[in-house]
């Protein structure tokens, strides 16, 4: 852990608030966002990121130095996300959405502009990354998004680099069989 961590966290065990943010703000941004990533809701992973900040702050004592501060710190927020999406899962049927809110506009346009595309596929990759299962989701997220290592994401999800690697290929798969057919359905016809 370097240093400057370490000292932080000396500050923050004596009572210093100012230093807890000092220690959390590297992390803030990276974290929201995976969090919206796993929770498919920015009000909902902003609710959870206060959760963890203040679960970390409380249990800062506990903290051991055996992980980085940042994947100690993933780990607790991880974990509520998943805790706060079994409590939260809504069961809404793709039907009944469709009934409720009808159609979307089909355009008549014949050309789409490159960002407008490049919008709309981000957008189908949210989509499809957000139905894959937890499991994958969280791998897929923390790999693909954050930008995290094998064994980074071992330690924060708690289970074996092997575990991690195999998790990643096979939502990757899931990821393809998914967003084959969207691209096709939604790709500009020239």
């Amino acid at each position: 852990m370097p240093q400057e961590e370490q000292e932080l966290i000396r500050c923050i065990l004596a009572g210093s608030s100012e230093a807890f943010d000092q220690l959390i703000s590297p992390y803030h941004d990276r974290l929201f966002n995976t969090l919206v990533h796993i929770l498919r809701n920015s009000e909902a992973a902003e609710d959870v990121l206060q959760d963890a900040l203040v679960q970390a702050f409380i249990k800062l004592s506990t903290y051991q130095g055996k992980s980085s501060f940042y994947t100690w710190l993933y780990r607790i927020a991880v974990n509520l996300a998943f805790s706060y999406r079994r409590r939260e899962r809504p069961m809404i049927s793709m039907d009944s959405q469709k009934n409720e809110f009808g159609q979307e506009p089909v355009s008549t346009l014949d050309s789409v502009d490159a960002d407008s595309l490049r919008a709309e596929r981000a957008a189908l990759l949210h989509t499809a990354i957000g139905e894959l299962p937890e499991d994958f989701r969280a791998v897929i997220v923390l790999r693909e998004i954050d930008g995290c290592d094998y064994e980074t994401i071992g330690e924060i999800l708690n289970i074996s680099p092997g575990t991690v690697r195999s998790r990643i290929h096979r939502g990757r798969l899931q990821l393809r069989e998914k967003l084959i057919p969207l691209f096709k359905e939604h790709s500009p016809t020239t």
